[in-house]
């Protein structure tokens, strides 16, 4: 097959136990989330991945707006000089950065970039609207898409264009900032876990794993049903770098001239892959209701004369169901038999099924089956809205236990390094050890085991006095380490 032609959709799903990453894109495809472009390295985003990534952003939206931050957009286009001006920030992204060096037929002047993120230009405009204490704090996010040259992509985990929010904000002092960097640490983990029924781990990056130009690097980590950790977000302080690289000055109450104080932060459409690797199963996906695009199913039995008699029922249910802001799908089609809509929702992961025959009618009841354990319900017509609520609920409760028992399960604790190899090339998931916090130890274990240091949760910052599990010098912390996303 040529680099130009597109790979068929798939007609199965592969186990779980077969392999887990052609799973996953099966489970992509075969849903119609997304697919693959002829522009290689990036994805096109189908109208069911989309309503998903829209839910996301309504979520995350109220959030940073009840944290008093604004929505504003700034260009994807950033002139050479302005990126080459940090020096740090440049060597990081350099090797995935794309360039426009042509406008029409004319060859540029000056090389720009397609924003693989946006500290530069927008401390440049910073520079040039803050000049008072009066100013501060200026709280901006933007939602909008950024380039980077992947070597190696996957579908919605790491793609060379993807949607994400990039939050910037300018502080008078460190404090405030280094508060604002954890805050938005912890709005990503209350999203993550109540509208992703995602647990995560929060906590600090080590030095080799902070974002370039940061003075420090936060992150949430979610572990997936491979074992495998993802980044799920990350905040960073970037103390007064970037101020001093753009000239963002103000004049302070006591009349001096100082720096302000930075941060970003940001999350991005990675996030449905998160989502899909966290509950998903052989039968395909398994969302969260509270983003799901449809929360309900509703299949009526084709039977006899169904159009004239389980339709309108079908209709009035979803109709109920609507007015309570339940997102429905009534699925009406005579093109296809009930069980085939059944197997199509469940592959496309809506949390509730509702079945509704002539039978039902007759006993005034309807059939609710839970896609997160199958259970099958019967539910007296009266009161239904009120019972399909509750078991939303319930549902996205259940896949939050789930998924933090999960964890739990695949936790271990070693002191030994000798065993933490073992773990790594057996049972995966995370693993706690004491570690020296020296960049060069950290370097040898990843090196020797793939195994990455997820972060450091704030509740290990501290331990008892040990010493480290891979060199034997005094142990700063208890690292969590993972092969990793």
């Amino acid at each position: 097959m040529s680099d130009n032609e597109l790979p068929d959709l798939p007609t199965e799903i592969t186990p779980q136990s077969v392999d887990f990453g052609r799973w996953y894109i099966d489970s992509i495809r075969r849903a119609e989330l997304a697919d693959y472009s002829p522009v290689k390295g990036c994805m096109v985003i189908r109208p069911y991945g989309y309503a998903i990534w829209e839910l996301m952003q309504q979520a995350l939206d109220r959030r940073f707006k009840a944290t008093g931050h604004v929505n504003a957009y700034f260009p994807m286009l950033i002139p050479e000089s302005l990126l080459l001006k940090e020096s740090d920030h440049v060597e990081g992204f350099a090797p995935q950065v794309a360039w426009v060096t042509h406008g029409g037929n004319e060859e540029l002047e000056e090389r720009l970039v397609i924003r693989p993120t946006s500290e530069t230009i927008i401390g440049t405009m910073y520079a040039k609207w803050i000049q008072s204490w009066r100013d501060l704090p200026v709280l901006i996010n933007q939602w909008a898409n950024v380039i980077r040259w992947e070597k190696v992509t996957r579908l919605f985990l790491r793609t060379t264009e993807f949607l994400w929010q990039e939050g910037h904000t300018a502080h008078e002092t460190y404090e405030e900032a280094e508060e604002e960097t954890q805050r938005m640490l912890g709005v990503y983990k209350d999203f993550a876990q109540t509208e992703l029924a995602m647990p995560v781990v929060d906590g600090k990056k080590t030095e080799s794993e902070k974002f370039a130009g940061a003075e420090s690097t936060y992150s949430i980590e979610a572990l997936m049903r491979d074992g495998r950790a993802l980044q799920a977000g990350t905040s960073h302080n970037l103390a007064q770098n970037f101020a001093k690289v753009f000239d963002i000055k103000f004049q302070a109450r006591d009349k001096s001239v100082q720096y302000v104080y930075g941060t970003s932060w940001g999350v991005s459409t990675r996030l449905i892959g998160g989502v899909i690797m966290t509950h998903g199963d052989d039968g395909g996906l398994i969302l969260p209701p509270r983003i799901a695009p449809y929360q309900v199913v509703i299949v009526p039995i084709s039977r006899g004369n169904w159009k004239e008699t389980v339709l309108p029922k079908a209709v009035e249910i979803r109709d109920s169901l609507v007015a309570r802001n339940v997102r429905v799908m009534l699925d009406d089609r005579d093109s296809q038999t009930p069980g085939w809509k059944f197997n199509e929702w469940e592959l496309r992961g809506v949390p509730l099924r509702l079945e509704v025959g002539p039978k039902d009618i007759a006993k005034s009841q309807v059939v609710l089956v839970r896609r997160d354990s199958r259970e099958k319900t019967f539910v007296p017509m009266e009161g239904l809205v009120a019972s399909v609520e509750e078991m939303l609920i319930e549902i996205q409760q259940a896949l939050f236990d789930r998924a933090l028992q999960f964890q739990k399960e695949h936790t271990a604790k070693t002191n030994s390094y000798k065993e933490f190899v073992k773990i790594m090339n057996g049972r995966p998931g995370f693993v706690i050890s004491p570690w020296c916090g020296l960049p060069g130890c950290e370097a040898s274990i990843k090196e020797e085991t793939q195994a990455t240091i997820r972060n450091i949760p704030f509740e290990h910052a501290t331990i008892e006095e040990s010493l480290c599990f891979k060199c034997g010098k005094v142990a700063k912390a208890n690292a969590w380490f993972a092969k990793s996303y």
